[in-house]
């Protein structure tokens, strides 16, 4: 991807958005006119450390302290194409730490709460929801979590496989959230969801 200066050591953080879209986004299967149109709308450059603002539209994750990280667009991207948001979800946002999918969904569905990873982890979300992004791969899902989705309420998310993570996307029924795995990419891991460790011999 090309980033424009404006003048030496200036990013021109528009085109590099532009770019982002045109580069990463199209031509990996993200072509939804709302959907590309939030990417438009937020700086992804206010949501990491100052010293990594020149940087922020690159096609890999970043560092954000304390083991936290912003994802690479295309995760977003395609999340967000596959969860599909629209004015009456009631959307939960299960935080990596930036806030940057959190401000993505407000412009796409009509409520979004937000919560950590650590507090959806110990069973801290309260409320109902039509649908739940969790912002990270996560190696088990907390039935504390389900528990939040409504009946055909959708979950998109992050799944740690066999060291291997692949966006997910599950649909409640029956009281219960099936993940189906769909693309291999580089999620960020969300500590506070990996499974319990099992003796082996």
């Amino acid at each position: 991807m090309t980033i424009t200066a404006e003048r030496p050591g200036t990013v021109d953080f528009a085109a590099a958005r532009r770019a982002m879209i045109d580069s990463q986004l199209r031509p990996s299967g993200v072509n939804d006119p709302a959907v590309l149109e939030a990417f438009a709308s937020v700086a992804r450059e206010d949501f990491v450390p100052a010293a990594a603002r020149g940087h922020a539209y690159i096609d890999r994750a970043i560092p954000l302290g304390d083991g936290q990280a912003l994802a690479a667009p295309l995760f977003h991207g395609r999340m967000l194409t596959e969860a599909a948001p629209v004015a009456d979800d009631r959307v939960l946002v299960v935080t990596g730490g930036s806030g940057y999918l959190a401000a993505l969904a407000k412009l796409l569905a009509g409520s979004v709460t937000v919560i950590t990873a650590a507090d959806a982890a110990a069973g801290k979300a309260k409320g109902r929801f039509s649908l739940v992004l969790v912002d990270g791969a996560i190696e088990q899902l907390p039935d504390s979590l389900s528990a939040r989705l409504e009946d055909a309420g959708r979950l998109v998310t992050g799944l740690v496989e066999r060291g291997v993570t692949r966006l997910a996307i599950g649909r409640k029924a029956a009281g219960a959230v099936a993940l189906l795995p769909l693309a291999e990419m580089g999620i960020p891991v969300l500590a506070e969801f990996a499974a319990p460790k099992r003796w082996s011999f």
